[in-house]
């Protein structure tokens, strides 16, 4: 499907069919390149209850004319103004226009909005134009001891985090 040469429009989840494409597009690429764990379930089948509730948000980037949404990457709220940037996709028929850069950026100030203090996340090193995303928007390597959470992602052999 042809995509719009416009830049998407970057918003909050705020339909079950926004959360639906927010599980449609995470599935796909984990179950291609990894393994669907059940904490990606959990959190990618109930949105509303497991993200945006707890104090974090979805945003998702939708085409500008159809609304088609296209990218999306969620902000998931940890105890003390700590953010995790989480679940981060763009459709396969959408990459290289820059909505990853787009979506990353829009989460960076989304969590300084929440009142987030420090953003971390995880990554692998397959996905390597992902870590080369978020390299070029201030993310900085981290050992598995500075993480906030302690049991994390199996497939995360990349951890990273910013704000200050």
């Amino acid at each position: 499907m042809p995509y719009a040469s416009t830049p998407p429009v970057v918003s909050s989840i705020a339909s079950p069919s926004d959360a639906e494409a927010f599980r449609t597009l995470n599935e796909e690429w984990i179950a291609r390149l990894f393994t669907l764990e059940e904490a990606d379930r959990t959190v990618l089948g109930d949105p509303f209850g497991r993200i945006v509730a707890p104090g974090g948000d979805v945003l998702l980037a939708r085409e500008p004319d159809s609304g088609t949404v296209v990218g999306c990457v969620a902000l998931l709220a940890h105890p003390d103004a700590v953010f995790e940037l989480a679940k981060m996709a763009v459709d396969p028929d959408a990459q290289g226009r820059g909505i990853g850069r787009l979506l990353v950026a829009a989460a960076i100030d989304r969590a300084r909005e929440l009142g987030g203090t420090r953003l971390f996340l995880g990554t692998n090193s397959r996905l390597a134009p992902a870590v080369h995303l978020y390299e070029d928007a201030g993310f900085v390597r981290i050992t598995r001891d500075r993480l906030p959470v302690a049991d994390y992602y199996a497939r995360a052999d990349i951890l990273m985090e910013q704000l200050g």
